[in-house]
């Protein structure tokens, strides 16, 4: 059965200083997850003069796992296994946060010293019930490794899950599909079938999904057992995402996701008293616990 998408109304904008603009998608209070997606951060596009740059100190994470995406920009990746890692345009960082991990995201120091246009997507995908304890690990996969897909005015490639008969590498642990996708104007594309829950964030341009229009900067979300196909109607840039359904609830509460308040309040405990671990090559500087 279809259902009717509807566009996520209540988008939060925030300013981090210099400019660096971040627009969070999810959660917000129509909709608190899309498959396993609960969280979806649309980052920039931000120009950072030379001697400037991108510095998020070392912070934690539980049941989850993290992806960047850009689209421009670089960004290096530490992490408390010892990872480093830079990330460019078409490259996946996946970082499964388990039952904890600590890292930071700073610009690297070639582009700070030149100055860079820093644009892309992060997004949090909670763990399965089963898999929220499972060891930490990072994986860094080249845009060669990821498959792309081709139709007629698209340009596709698939960054995570499975979705039009292809599998990404990224190594996953429910049902979902992420993707990024080009559409020339006019050009139409079906949504997967296979996964019951969906989401199209426009990036640039402009489509309609089905009856409804979705601009640029926007988010519209569908469930059910089949979707309306997108037309684009400029050239565009979306990203396409969901999965199957969350095997429960979630608390969100900083940095951490979990299916309880004890498991929150554990990992808060544990970061105040400083016992995550430190980052490799990063281990003066951290974010302290919020007060709230």
């Amino acid at each position: 059965m279809e259902s009717t998408p509807t566009l996520i109304a209540d988008a939060r904008v925030h300013d981090l200083g210099d400019g660096f603009m971040v627009r969070r998608m999810l959660p917000v209070l129509q909709v608190r997850h899309v498959g396993p997606f609960v969280f979806f951060d649309h980052i920039g596009p931000a120009q950072f003069t030379a001697g400037k740059g991108m510095d998020v100190r070392p912070h934690p994470h539980i049941g989850l796992a993290t992806v960047t995406w850009l689209f421009d920009g670089a960004i290096r990746h530490r992490d408390s296994l010892g990872s480093l890692a830079d990330i460019y345009p078409g490259e996946v960082n996946w970082m499964t946060a388990g039952r904890g991990i600590v890292h930071s995201e700073r610009t690297p120091p070639e582009e700070r010293q030149s100055g860079q246009q820093l644009h892309g997507i992060q997004v949090w995908v909670a763990l399965p019930q089963a898999d929220a304890e499972v060891e930490p690990e990072f994986h860094h996969h080249d845009r060669a490794a990821l498959p792309q897909i081709r139709q007629p005015g698209v340009e596709a490639v698939l960054i995570a899950g499975s979705a039009y008969g292809e599998h990404s590498p990224v190594k996953v642990f429910a049902p979902m599909f992420f993707l990024e996708a080009r559409l020339a104007a006019g050009a139409e594309l079906a949504l997967p079938q296979e996964h019951a829950e969906r989401g199209v964030h426009v990036v640039e341009g402009a489509v309609s999904w089905g009856a409804l229009d979705v601009g640029a900067t926007q988010m519209a979300v569908q469930a059910g057992s089949s979707a309306p196909s997108l037309r684009a109607r400029a050239e565009s840039r979306v990203m396409l995402f969901g999965g199957a359904p969350l095997d429960g609830e979630r608390h969100l509460w900083w940095n951490f996701v979990a299916s309880t308040r004890e498991r929150i309040e554990q990992a808060k405990a544990e970061w105040r008293e400083q016992r995550f671990g430190k980052v490799p090559g990063d281990e003066v500087e951290f974010i302290p616990l919020p007060e709230r």
